[in-house]
């Protein structure tokens, strides 16, 4: 893939990437989050650094785990090694909190974790088949 289709690719995966986490943030799991960080939650979303680490996440997933997998030529691979790359980066979130943050509930690790395998295997195969009309 050329490095202009890979910069295409990347605003498309966004799209795929955002849409699902605003459906799951604010729609099917919002009241699980409510209710398990209550004490923990702002008033208000600080959208800077939700995006900056959006940003930063989508670069390691193209680069990481689609672009590779698109070269292979594999959708399979591509998605399980994204949903291993998702479950590792939101491990490190959410174990890290759960180990030094007093009363971080252990379920939302555990849901978090899932859902970042979840979300970025999904995100992954959108990419790879994106990749692939790209490159076609």
């Amino acid at each position: 893939m050329t490095f202009a289709r890979s910069l295409l690719l990347y605003p498309l995966m966004a799209v795929v990437f955002f849409g699902l986490d605003m459906v799951w943030l604010g729609v099917v799991a919002k009241a699980f989050y409510a209710r398990a960080l209550a004490h923990l939650l702002s008033p208000t979303v600080k959208w800077a650094p939700a995006f900056v680490f959006y940003g930063i996440f989508l670069v390691g997933v193209e680069v990481f785990v689609v672009l590779p997998g698109s070269q292979q030529g594999s959708a399979a691979r591509t998605t399980l090694l994204g949903a291993l790359f998702g479950f590792v980066a939101y491990a490190t979130y959410d174990l890290t909190n759960w180990a030094t943050l007093r009363d971080w509930p252990p379920a939302v690790a555990l849901v978090d974790m899932a859902w970042g395998a979840v979300l970025t295997g999904t995100v992954s195969l959108a990419g790879h088949l994106i990749a692939r009309r790209l490159a076609g």
